[in-house]
């Protein structure tokens, strides 16, 4: 299973690949690869394949799935076999990377399973990228018997862009997620939302939260553990839109500490967004009460900020500012 980002990567490269395809000659299966295992996972490659100035696309894999392959200094030639074809490489390695050429030899036999299987209009393109993508007829079939029935091709490469396996449906409806739309399924796959995550939600006080709230909170990185440092400052009603409101306004733990410590003992949830949306920080609130404002509410501040009222507009209006010659 390759990881997340290694997939939204990957999904980039390949919608470039299929706009450009439009408008270029027949596809050609074949083109030149580079490779690193340096910058990779462990026990993964990160390889690059490469068919025009326009026409490329990225994966890591772990090495297991390739056969032949070595990444010592020297001359390499190596396989990636898949249901839909095989990736035939040759080139170089040295000091971890590596580069030459390869070519794809498409599978007859998973266009033929693929037509039994209502995919007759296959293009020579659209197996390449099920090839790279590891998409099966395995996956098909599992997804097409939870209903997910004959999805697109743009759908089936997205199945295998994101991971999305029957598995991975199961495993939601098990967690209270049932009858997920297969976009749905994408979504949860790219703001990782997965049956742990839910579940540690729930024993943060989240408990079948809708859909689009779960995934907004894989959006802006509401985890766990935020939540847990929010309900220890007490923040003990904050709902699912208020924690999702802080990290979209970068209200964290250690900005409301620093507050805190400056004497903002009973900042609301509100007035905390609220300093952040008008630019209230910890130096501000230093600089007002150095002004000779060591009382200034919450609210004022938040107005001071709105009305564009520093120390130097002070400093201007009670005729301290310097004045240039």
């Amino acid at each position: 299973m390759r990881p997340v980002s290694s997939r939204l990567s990957l999904v980039a490269l390949l919608l470039l690949a299929t706009s450009a395809a439009a408008a270029s000659s027949a596809f050609e299966p074949r083109g030149t690869w580079s490779a690193s295992s340096r910058d990779a996972e462990p026990r993964t490659l990160n390889l690059q394949l490469r068919q025009g100035p326009r026409r490329n696309m990225g994966f890591t894999e772990p090495l297991a799935s390739f056969q032949g392959l070595s990444t010592a200094n020297g001359a390499t030639t190596f396989t990636l076999p898949r249901e839909a074809g095989t990736f035939r490489f040759e080139g170089q390695f040295q000091d971890g990377e590596g580069a030459g050429h390869f070519r794809f030899d498409a599978s007859s036999a998973f266009l033929k399973t693929l037509a039994t299987l209502g995919y007759s209009d296959i293009t020579p393109e659209a197996q390449f990228q099920m090839a790279a993508t590891h998409v099966t007829s395995a996956r098909i079939k599992g997804l097409a018997a939870l209903g997910y029935k004959q999805l697109s091709t743009d759908e089936l490469l997205q199945s295998g862009i994101f991971d999305v396996t029957p598995e991975y449906a199961r495993e939601l409806a098990d967690a209270g997620y049932a009858n997920l739309t297969f976009q749905q399924l994408v979504e949860g796959r790219i703001h990782r939302v997965t049956p742990q995550r839910v579940k540690e939600l729930a024993s943060v006080g989240f408990t079948r939260l809708p859909w689009q709230k779960l995934t907004a909170m894989g959006i802006h990185g509401v985890t766990p553990d935020f939540v847990k440092a929010l309900r220890g400052l007490g923040f003990q009603g904050t709902d699912a839109d208020d924690v999702i409101a802080f990290r979209i306004h970068g209200v964290t733990p250690d900005f409301v500490k620093q507050l805190r410590e400056l004497g903002l003992k009973d900042l609301t949830q509100e007035q905390a967004v609220a300093f952040r949306i008008h630019g209230v920080t910890p130096d501000f609130v230093k600089q007002m009460r150095e002004a000779g404002y060591p009382n200034v509410t919450p609210d004022e501040l938040v107005s001071l900020r709105i009305h564009g009222i520093d120390r130097v507009f002070i400093r201007e209006m009670s005729g301290g500012a310097t004045k240039q010659p």
